[in-house]
């Protein structure tokens, strides 16, 4: 899997999440429980994964949305 997106935004990763989905892309938001430490204060950002395979269609999916300033470079 490759990191997509990195953000503490939970608009983003609900947005991404929803696009993701709708397109049947498997994914997985990683760090999301580390908000136990954070204090819910969403200081510590979450990652978006993606499958190698899909990780293009994913990048199009975003920057098609108008969010491919989110997209981790790399």
């Amino acid at each position: 899997m490759i990191e997509l997106v990195r953000t503490n935004d939970p608009v983003i990763i609900s947005f991404i999440e929803a696009l993701l989905r709708d397109a049947e892309i498997k994914f997985m938001v990683a760090d999301q429980n580390m908000s136990v430490l954070d204090g819910s204060i969403g200081v510590l950002p979450r990652r978006i994964l993606v499958a190698d395979e899909s990780a293009d269609q994913a990048r199009r999916i975003l920057t098609d949305a108008g969010i491919a300033n989110e997209i981790k470079d790399g």
